[in-house]
This record gives structure tokens, sequence and C-alpha cells, in this order.
């Protein structure tokens, strides 16, 4: 926390989305900002995320305080667009076409109408769709289809214009963006974080976000207690290339499945979700289970030319939940364990960071505390 008269000066260690995103807040808070980033910026598990915006197909039943914090952070995403671009000039539009969860059979259709009747009954705008209504809307649907949920509120976006406009917007609002520098150690003294040790020397600051992905509970210096619970967990997705004879009109969603039409005329298509470490080898089986589920829910695909597999490492926590505030260390706040939900939880986990360093409360992220994994704190 800072008082009136002093400018805070500080390090975010990961420049991923959260990272970036983080970043950018706290400068524009007034804070002094540099991003250290061990490869390049926005190049890492963010520029491979497929960008959906889903804090409503992927809400878990009972979760409630998770899909109030996702569905804030979704709203609040048009403002953060629109402020996005006048610091970066680059616009980054939300693709709106809407959400289909779809079910490939009886067995799918039973467990996807639970989470329909679920959503349904805590207010969420969710409607049902028998197979052929659901064809109708989405005529690349397989003809076995048995049903579906439409959700007109998921949306997507282009996660590598987000990147791009991201580290542009950092750069314009003076933050420093060190690439190609890895963080070696956290330095602490007496109980308070001093700054950081890279392979490029020593960087001083009042305040460390650790906003690392994966990597936050490799980073060494952090007493053990502290060390944030998050675990690599390897996704696969493969990208293919469409013509004028191929056309999706919405995010199509299945239990082991996904298809995201963009723009540029590729169709993403994903994802694994593999206890790996920090593997980041594509495999055969993998993208063979990916093609083989969504061809399943939609047969043209196999015509399409194929284009790439790309593979990034999410950030899970023990519950897979963010860990987001102040540690035990006074100075040392966590931005991370995002787990699939990085792109969408950005805003509400910037805001609440730079509200946290600048003035000292986590305004929306209190559920989401460190302290929830410390010995005797934890549910």
């Amino acid at each position: 926390m800072s008082d009136s008269n002093h400018t805070p000066s500080v390090i975010v260690v990961g420049g991923g989305v959260i990272g970036l995103a983080v970043a950018w807040r706290l400068a524009r808070g007034g804070a002094t900002v540099t991003v250290i980033e061990r490869g390049r910026a926005g190049r890492a598990a963010s520029w491979v995320a497929a960008g959906m915006l889903a804090p409503i197909s992927e809400a878990a039943f009972d979760d409630h305080t998770y899909v109030a914090f996702a569905r804030a952070s979704m709203a609040r995403f048009p403002g953060f667009l629109k402020e996005l671009d006048a610091d970066s000039g680059i616009t980054v539009g939300l693709d709106t076409q809407g959400t289909l969860v779809v079910a490939r059979d009886r067995d799918d259709a039973e467990f996807i109408h639970r989470a329909f009747e679920y959503r349904r009954s805590i207010g969420l705008p969710v409607e049902w769709l028998t197979g052929s209504a659901a064809r109708e809307r989405e005529p690349a649907l397989s003809p076995r289809v048995a049903g579906a949920m439409a959700i007109p509120d998921d949306h997507q976006i282009d996660t590598r214009a987000l990147m791009r406009a991201l580290v542009r917007a950092c750069e314009a609002t003076g933050v420093t963006v060190r690439e190609q520098t890895e963080v070696t150690r956290i330095v602490i003294e007496n109980d308070r974080v001093t700054g950081v040790e890279t392979n490029a020397g020593h960087v001083y600051a009042d305040t460390v976000v650790l906003a690392a992905g994966a990597w936050s509970g490799t980073i060494p210096g952090i007493p053990e207690h502290d060390i944030p619970p998050v675990r690599p967990v390897k996704g696969q997705l493969v990208r293919l290339r469409t013509d004028v004879s191929f056309r999706l009109r919405h995010v199509i969603r299945a239990p082991r499945a996904y298809l995201l039409p963009k723009h540029d005329g590729s169709v993403v298509v994903g994802a694994t979700q593999e206890e790996m470490g920090f593997d980041l080898t594509p495999t055969a089986g993998g993208v063979s289970d990916i093609l083989r589920h969504a061809w399943e829910l939609v047969p043209g695909i196999h015509e399409l030319p194929f284009e790439a597999v790309e593979v990034g490492l999410r950030p899970g926590s023990r519950d897979n939940h963010p860990v987001i505030g102040a540690t035990g260390v006074r100075g040392l706040v966590m931005a991370t364990g995002h787990f699939r939900h990085g792109i969408l939880l950005a805003p509400a986990t910037a805001d609440a960071v730079a509200a946290g360093v600048l003035h000292g409360r986590y305004t929306g992220a209190e559920a989401f505390s460190p302290a929830r994994f410390v010995a005797g704190q934890e549910d």
C-alpha cells in the first residue's frame, strides 16, 4: 500500500495476459512498473490460448463465488478494451456470436441438461435446444447431436491481438518491459520484499507481483508457507484453415472438445488437459483425441487443411481457482493460478491487484486470497 507522497515501484514477474494487464493498470494508477519476462512478453500460454470468454459455460455446480468473479470480469471487458484501444492504438473486439454447448449423444444430453437446469436456477441466461433446433442454428453440427445449451453471453476474443495491445499499452503508459530476462530469486529482507535477482542483475522495488503462470511456484526466495501451490497443466490444441464452403456461426463446446471460428479464417480446436509437468511436446495421441472428439460434433472439419499444433501450460492451483492478493511477506503479491481462465479473468484480476497495491484492498478478489492455502486458514 502506498502513501500520498510516494510513487510505488512495482516489479511484475511474468509477461502473460495477467502480468501485462496488472502492469498496465498499475501504471495507469501512478505506479512505476517493470515487467520481467523470461521469454517474449505475451508469447507463452496466453499466445496459445483459444480465447473463450465463458463465465456461464464454465460455471461449476455450487461454485457461486467463482461464477460471480468470472461474470464481473466479463462485464468489465467492454470498458477494459476501450481503454486498451485508447492506450495502444490497437482495436481488440469481442466476438459476440454466442456459444452452443453440444450433446453428442443421450449421455451427454443428460449431463448438459443438468448443467442447464443449474444455470437457469441461479438466473443465468441459457436456453435448451433439441437436436433439430441446435442444427437449425448451427447447420455444421452432426445429425447425431442430441441437444444443446445455448449461451448468448459467452463470447470469444482474439488473444493474439489482445496480447499485442497489452504490450503496446504497457509501453505507452511508461511500463518497462524486460524480455529474455529470468528472475532467479525473490529478494526478501526482514520479512519484506526488496526486489528480485535476475540473470542480468538486481532490480529493486517496493512490491513484487508474482504473475509467472505455471512457473509461479518454482522461483526461489519465497518462504515455504507462501509458495503458491501452482502446477503446470499441459494443453494441446489444433488450428485448421477454413474456406468459404465451411462456416461455423457459434463457438461450439462439448464435454470433450471445443471449436472456435476465428475472423482470420482459422478454427481453433481443443484441447487436452494433461498433468505432464513442464513438457511442451505435441503428441500424436493428443492431436488424434482432439480431432476425433471435434469431428463427432462437426464432421465437416475432416476436409479442412491442417495449419498448426500449439501447446501451452496452464497454471492450475490446488483448487483450480486463482491466487490473488497479499502474502505473509510485506510487498509480495500473488496474481497467478488462473488455470483455463486467464484471458477471461484478466480485467477483474488486474483491477483487484492494482487496488490492493495502490490502496490496500483487493476489491472483488478477497475469496481468492493466498491465505486460503496457509496452514490453519484453509477451509
